[in-house]
C-alpha cells in the first residue's frame, strides 16, 4: 500500500484516506471512518498495519459511523492488529459524536438496521483552530473551517516525496464545496473560511475531499464556480 490511499465507502460514498509517513512503518492514521468499516479493518490486516488514531474533518455520520465499531472490536481481529485508537475532532462538533443518531437524521437508522455500534468512543482530543500534532510518525495541522459543521476541519500534511496534501472533508470538493443546508451549517462562514484560510494556500497544494475525486487548490481556483463566486 502508498503512503496514502483512499477509497468510498457505505451509501454516501465517503472517502476514507490510511496515512503512513513512510512504506516501512506499521502504523497508521485514519481520515474520516464511515459506517460499517469492515473493509478498512480487513485492508489494516492484510498489509500487516495498525490505526494509532481517526482524524475526523467533522461529525457527520458518513465521515464518523464507523468509529465505535472500529475500535470497539475490530470486528475481532487477531489481538497483535489491535490497537487502542483515538478520535481527534473539533470541539464544536462535540455533540455529533456524543449523540450520532440525535445529530444523523435519516442515516442514523441505517445504522441502527445494521446492527452497528453508536456509542461514544472512549478516546477523543477536542481539537481547536491551527493546533499541530502527530500520530503514527505523520504530523497534522489543523484549519478550522465552519460552515458545512460548526466544527468542520481541514487538515494539512507534509509527506516526504509527495506534494502538500489538504484533507478537506466536505468543506471543498472537485468542482464544488460542501452543502450548507443542514443544521448548524452557513454559506456565509463557508465563504469566509474558504477565502480566509483555505484559497491562500499554494496552487500546488493536492485536496483529498470526503467525496469524489481528488484535486488541487489551484485547479479550484481556475475552475469551481463557487470559488470564482467567492474571489469576486
Amino acid at each position: 500500500m502508498d503512503l496514502i490511499y483512499g477509497q468510498p465507502l457505505w451509501v454516501a460514498s465517503t472517502n476514507f484516506w490510511v496515512v503512513r509517513s513512510s512504506l516501512d512503518s506499521r502504523e497508521v492514521v485514519i481520515v474520516d471512518l464511515p459506517p460499517d468499516p469492515k473493509v478498512i479493518i480487513e485492508l489494516l490486516a492484510r498489509e500487516g498495519l495498525k490505526a494509532v488514531a481517526i482524524v475526523a474533518t467533522h461529525g457527520h455520520i458518513d465521515h464518523i459511523g464507523g468509529v465505535p465499531a472500529f475500535v470497539e472490536d475490530n470486528f475481532n481481529l487477531d489481538t497483535s492488529l489491535k490497537q487502542r485508537v483515538e478520535l481527534k475532532i473539533h470541539k464544536d462538533d462535540a455533540h455529533y459524536v456524543q449523540s450520532p443518531l440525535e445529530n444523523s437524521s435519516t442515516l442514523g437508522q441505517l445504522l441502527l438496521e445494521a446492527g452497528l455500534s453508536t456509542r461514544e468512543p472512549e478516546l477523543i482530543e477536542y481539537l481547536d483552530d491551527d493546533v499541530t500534532f502527530g500520530s503514527a510518525n505523520v504530523t497534522f495541522k489543523s484549519i478550522h473551517t465552519p460552515g458545512h459543521t460548526p466544527g468542520s476541519t481541514c487538515f494539512q500534511v507534509n509527506l516526504d516525496g509527495l506534494p502538500p496534501l489538504l484533507f478537506s472533508g466536505d468543506h471543498l470538493f472537485k468542482g464544488s464545496i460542501g452543502r450548507t443546508d443542514l443544521e448548524g451549517g452557513s454559506y456565509e462562514r463557508l465563504r469566509d473560511s474558504m477565502v480566509d484560510k483555505i484559497l491562500p494556500l499554494d496552487d500546488e497544494v493536492v485536496v483529498l475531499p470526503g467525496h469524489g475525486g481528488t484535486t488541487t487548490i489551484g485547479e479550484e481556483r481556475r475552475t469551481n464556480p463557487f470559488i470564482a463566486e467567492f474571489l469576486r
